[in-house]
């Protein structure tokens, strides 16, 4: 299986602590390069989460946020610190009194730190349901990026599959266009009034036959083809191996294009690069 750097994938996290969602997604890169938004007192999780993506991916800007709501408890009693309280009040009662005017809001004394007191939450408790569930978020994000990995198989190999019909029109056609050649050079001759010495005839037409013979190009052609499909059928990540791929395609179907003498091959040399071009911009996509 291959699988694409572009992906998404969001899961909830619904615990007596609160909620959280994490989400991640990735776009093409050259190399593994990670970027987290983390609340601050989870920070510490980071550098987990790294070993964690470098374990199960090789290529892709990976982007990883984690959005948190932990204020969901239900408090069953206010605990308030009375002592502290009666101090808040009697010192706002003394600054009215210096200042002859103002109102103590209960609500400022409410607020003020320490008065009232909640439970502590247990980070370590947090922070394992936290990783327990970017465990699942990145089975998910894989098995997006693998969905997506076949998609654009399946399209590089109808290229090949083209690519093939194409080297085959090509081989065929090839005798016709020795012999047409052949046919030509013995016509200027004839046009001319020479007569030739056949050893002479046959030099040239040796001569011309090696400038023409595209023979070695299609077998090359024919020999990248099937690597691609193995490389394909091997899975991983393939994405800078399909990349060498192309180079080598691009340069038989150059050659072929320089020898090309007639419309037909010349169209066949065209359409085995718009098809390595298509199968390029394809793998750019991929881990």
């Amino acid at each position: 299986m291959i699988y694409s750097m572009t992906a998404f994938a969001r899961i909830e996290i619904k615990k007596e602590w609160g909620d959280a969602v994490w989400e991640i997604r990735s776009v093409n890169q050259r190399y593994l390069e990670n970027f987290f938004r983390l609340p601050e007192q989870f920070r510490g999780l980071e550098n987990t989460l790294r070993e964690k993506l470098r374990q199960k991916l090789t290529r892709g800007k990976i982007e990883c946020s984690l959005r948190l709501d932990n204020k969901k408890q239900t408090i069953t009693e206010l605990n308030v610190n009375k002592e502290l309280a009666n101090q808040v009040i009697q010192s706002l009662q003394w600054i009215k009194q210096q200042a002859g005017e103002g109102e103590i809001s209960l609500t400022d004394v409410l607020r003020y730190p320490g008065v009232v007191e909640t439970p502590e939450q247990d980070l370590d408790v947090i922070s394992q349901d936290l990783l327990v569930g970017f465990d699942d978020l990145l089975n998910d994000f894989i098995t997006m990026r693998a969905r997506e990995g076949e998609k654009l198989q399946d399209i590089i190999v109808q290229r090949l599959d083209g690519i093939d019909v194409e080297q085959q029109k090509v081989r065929k056609q090839m005798p016709e266009i020795i012999q047409w050649q052949r046919e030509r050079i013995q016509q200027r001759f004839d046009d001319l009034q020479i007569q030739a010495d056949p050893q002479r005839i046959e030099q040239e037409m040796v001569l011309m036959a090696q400038r023409l013979d595209v023979a070695e190009e299609l077998d090359r052609l024919q020999l990248h083809v099937k690597e691609i499909r193995a490389i394909l059928k091997k899975g991983g990540a393939v994405g800078r191996k399909l990349d060498f791929m192309m180079q080598e395609l691009n340069r038989e179907s150059n050659t072929l294009a320089s020898k090309s003498i007639n419309a037909e091959v010349t169209a066949s040399a065209v359409e085995l690069k718009v098809l390595i071009e298509q199968m390029r911009e394809q793998i750019q996509n991929l881990e």
